[in-house]
């Protein structure tokens, strides 16, 4: 079902006051007939200030790591926004997804042409995430310098009305959750017609490669490595949840939330996964977060039948790590066109996603992400005795 007739099922007879208030705001949006958005008639102040943010972002577009640490600087200054520090999570798990691609593993099994389609994929997705929302947070950032609501100008970055609500909100009531998931919301619907939607990665990616991306590649589990010291050594738990459902808007959003309450719920949760951002710079290599088992360094041999090497979540004895390519290496940058116009808000329903989350979430996901690898692994040595008959 999609979101659309999803959510004229769902009625405003439960909606907190806040929900109540944030429709109001909405509907009153979609009763006014938009004007044409005149940049010559905005003052000269606010001009320089849309050339400079959107300078600033081009800039910090540039790849993976780039988005991704900008994120993390943005957090650091502003921990009241807790979507940057949700975003340079999930960025840092959309980094290792490109990189597998290169890496021991997946390159087995995909050919050039499938690891390039979905590379640009992935890529093309955190593209257009980040030049969406890094506006939105420093127009925030420049609204605290000046002590002023300059949201006014985010129509002028093509960012959806919806966001104009919910940072107006923001500024008025400093909800830290119903900013976050309102961004959550934003993001994935916002790619929802330009990546997910796109007749090209359709036909590329999403359909030829589907059964691959659901039932062997980690792209479907978010990990979250957290820093956990003992007297012995410094341990690397991870705490994550797995995606079921990758072309659903519904399950994104959802998978958000959940995503949103593993970071935020449990202070010493959060105090631990930062610890662990802090300490570990973005390099697109899984060794960032587990070098007992990759590393960016090949040390296999090329060409070489693949021995199965991962059991019980660890290298057998006298195996060999698994490659995991820093980005830098693995893919070049890209330069993108333009982002499709267009508006994706259309209902105010949406706005049920902002409710609170009413499921136990567990966050265990080590033991899946290592069954994932297992997979991986039995598929590759069954695809080579294959090809070797």
């Amino acid at each position: 079902m999609g979101i659309t007739n999803l959510i004229k099922g769902w009625k405003d007879d439960k909606l907190s006051p806040s929900l109540l208030f944030i429709k109001k705001e909405l509907v009153q949006i979609q009763k006014i007939k938009m004007p044409m958005f005149d940049i010559k008639k905005l003052t000269l102040d606010d001009q320089n200030l849309i050339e400079s943010i959107q300078k600033q972002t081009v800039m910090n577009n540039e790849n993976n790591m780039t988005r991704t640490m900008s994120y993390y600087d943005f957090y650091c200054k502003h921990p009241e926004i807790h979507w940057a520090l949700l975003g340079h999570m999930v960025s840092r798990n959309g980094g290792w997804n490109m990189t597998d691609l290169r890496g021991e593993l997946h390159s087995r099994l995909l050919t050039e042409q499938e690891q390039k389609d979905f590379f640009h994929f992935l890529e093309r997705g955190n593209w257009l995430i980040f030049q969406d929302v890094f506006p939105q947070l420093l127009l925030y950032e420049e609204s605290l310098k000046r002590g002023v609501n300059l949201f006014y100008l985010l129509p002028f970055f093509n960012v959806s009305f919806f966001m104009q609500t919910l940072w107006n909100y923001f500024l008025n009531f400093r909800d830290c959750y119903i900013l976050a998931i309102g961004l959550v919301i934003n993001e994935q619907s916002y790619l929802e017609k330009r990546v997910i939607q796109n007749p090209s990665y359709q036909k590329s990616v999403l359909n030829t490669i589907e059964f691959k991306i659901q039932d062997l590649f980690s792209l479907n589990q978010i990990l979250f490595p957290c820093e956990l010291e003992n007297e012995h050594n410094v341990l690397t738990p991870l705490i994550g949840q797995t995606l079921h459902h990758f072309a659903s808007l519904h399950e994104r959003i959802s998978l958000g939330k959940r995503l949103y309450h593993l970071l935020f719920h449990n202070e010493e949760t959060l105090r631990q996964i930062l610890q662990w951002a802090t300490k570990h710079k973005h390099t697109g290599s899984r060794k960032d977060f587990w070098p007992q088992l990759f590393t960016d360094v090949m040390q296999s041999n090329p060409g070489m039948p693949y021995v199965q090497r991962i059991e019980n979540c660890d290298i057998k004895p006298g195996s060999k790590r698994l490659y995991s390519p820093v980005l830098r290496y693995a893919w070049n940058d890209v330069q993108h066109p333009p982002a499709e116009p267009g508006d994706w808000y259309e209902d105010w329903r949406v706005i049920h996603y902002l409710g609170p989350l009413n499921e136990d979430i567990k966050g265990d996901i080590k033991g899946a992400y290592c069954h994932t690898l297992e997979k991986i692994e039995m598929a590759i040595t069954a695809l080579e005795t294959i090809s070797r008959k």
